[in-house]
């Protein structure tokens, strides 16, 4: 498992005058983006004070971030953490991020292409695959459609339109 930084918000704008900003999260919740103290945020490192749901994502305070110009020159930048700094998962359960540049591959070992994206809208993870010849298809991230197996996903070839 290598150490590459995993992406969990992005800014989306000042709230207030006093610092906050608005968050889109990409974590699972507020709650998960608040474990974290010390984060990425562009090139810089800050210090995470406090999240809280808000605005259908989440409002952040970061400690170096005093006053409404400060935080709306945040707007835009991504809030990273090291892989290393996710919590451990249990059998069965993955990050997004260690499926990203998987290979696919059908079940007789035929390469298929490799997973570009993970893309959730509400009924389940899919993924994107670019097939070898560079066209892409979204795949359903389910059992008998497409398995995690081995550091590869194996899918059904019906599936890649």
């Amino acid at each position: 498992m290598s150490d590459t930084q995993v992406t969990l918000a992005a800014i989306a704008g000042a709230h207030g005058i006093s610092g906050e900003v608005r968050l889109k999260l990409f974590a699972e919740s507020a709650e998960s983006l608040g474990r974290h103290e010390a984060v990425q945020v562009g090139e810089r490192q800050l210090t995470l004070k406090s999240v809280k749901p808000g605005g259908g994502g989440a409002i952040a305070r970061f400690a170096e971030v005093q006053d409404r110009n400060a935080a709306e020159a945040l707007r835009g930048q991504l809030i990273t953490i090291p892989r290393s700094a996710l919590p451990p998962l249990e059998e069965g359960e993955y990050y997004h991020a260690d499926l990203l540049g998987l290979p696919c591959e059908s079940a007789e070992g035929e390469p298929l292409g490799t997973v570009l994206a993970v893309e959730n809208f509400g009924a389940g993870d899919i993924l994107e695959i670019e097939k070898p010849d560079g066209k892409r298809s979204m795949v359903p991230f389910r059992p008998g459609v497409a398995d995690l197996e081995e550091g590869r996903i194996r899918v059904d070839p019906a599936f890649l339109a």
